[in-house]
Order: C-alpha cells, then sequence, then structure tokens
C-alpha cells in the first residue's frame, strides 16, 4: 500500500516516512498550536498524547499517514481518513496537512501531499477532499497547486474564538471514474 519512505530532497534536509502510534507525541507538538492558537482546526481542546496516539493507530489502520522529519524531530505530517460513515463512501477520503509554521514555504507541505495521494491512489481511493476554514489563501493555494478545485463553502459551519467560521470545501479526482 503506502511506501515506508521518502526523501524528495538530494541534500536529505528532510525525510518524509510513514507515521506510527509512537510518534504521537511529536505530530501532537506540531497540531496543538493550530488547536490553541488558529481556527485551522476547529478541535479546541488538545488531546492527551494517550489519546492522540489511539487516534493516529484508528487512522493508520484504514488509511495512510506520513510524517516529515528534519534532524529528527517531526515538523509536518499529512494524512486521509474516513470521508463519511456510510459504506458508498468508501472510495472517497479527506485529506489534512499541518506544517510548523517555521518550516513553511519549504516544500515539506507539497511533500508530504505528493507521498500522501499517491499511497490514496494505489490504495484505491478515488476522490480525496479537503476542508479548509476560511480564510486560509496558504491552504487554498497548495490545494489548487495538486489541481484541487471549490467544490462549496459550508457557510457559519463552525464557532471558535468567538466567532461563526465558513469552511471551503475542495475535491481533487486521483483515478478515472469506473467500477472500482
Amino acid at each position: 500500500m503506502a511506501k515506508p519512505c521518502f526523501d524528495p530532497r538530494a541534500d536529505g534536509a528532510f525525510t518524509i516516512r510513514l507515521a506510527a502510534p509512537a510518534d504521537a507525541a511529536g505530530i501532537l507538538a506540531v497540531y496543538a498550536p493550530y488547536i490553541t492558537g488558529t481556527c485551522i482546526t476547529f478541535e479546541t481542546e488538545v488531546p492527551s498524547a494517550k489519546a492522540f496516539a489511539e487516534r493516529t493507530a484508528a487512522i493508520l489502520r484504514e488509511y495512510p499517514y506520513y510524517i516529515c522529519r528534519i534532524d529528527n524531530k517531526i515538523v509536518g505530517f499529512a494524512y486521509a481518513s474516513q470521508h463519511r460513515e456510510r459504506a458508498a463512501y468508501r472510495y472517497s477520503a479527506d485529506v489534512s496537512v499541518y506544517v510548523e509554521p517555521a518550516h513553511q514555504r519549504q516544500g515539506i507541505g507539497k511533500a508530504l501531499y505528493t507521498v500522501l495521494l499517491e499511497a490514496m491512489t494505489e490504495q484505491g481511493i478515488y476522490t480525496a477532499y479537503a476542508g479548509i476554514t476560511l480564510p486560509n489563501e496558504k491552504s487554498i493555494g497548495l490545494h489548487k497547486s495538486f489541481g484541487f478545485h471549490d467544490v462549496g463553502v459550508y457557510s457559519h459551519v463552525g464557532y471558535k474564538s468567538g466567532k461563526w467560521l465558513d469552511v471551503l470545501w475542495m475535491e481533487k479526482a486521483l483515478r478515472e471514474y469506473g467500477k472500482p
């Protein structure tokens, strides 16, 4: 299914590999500031390391999940997850990517998505969906660079930090549509 390792730069400046539940604390260190300091994620409380490890393990049972490391420190991650519960949705998945602000604009998000989308395609997923809290031009730009296009906006769908938030949904076909 998913490739275990990927080094997108000749100088080896960063490496990407499959995540493991043991990586949860490092992943959470990247993710927690997005919870506490932004509206990018609708999560409002930082989960415990144990709960996050369980969440990571649950995702890995069904979907690809990658981390990016620089000097043995996790600086970004990307994963796929269930789009909706009903069986007919099983060929679609949601995607997410997070990179530490200090490491953004270095090709890490693109490298993570390159590996993730390839793994999803190999797994038999047909469509990837991304929900992006508005405004977020950097994320929209990243997704457009991969061929995602807008499918609609959920207006006032979430409430965080004292305000109502909209979410733009984007999609990307990963393969030709035919009988799975």
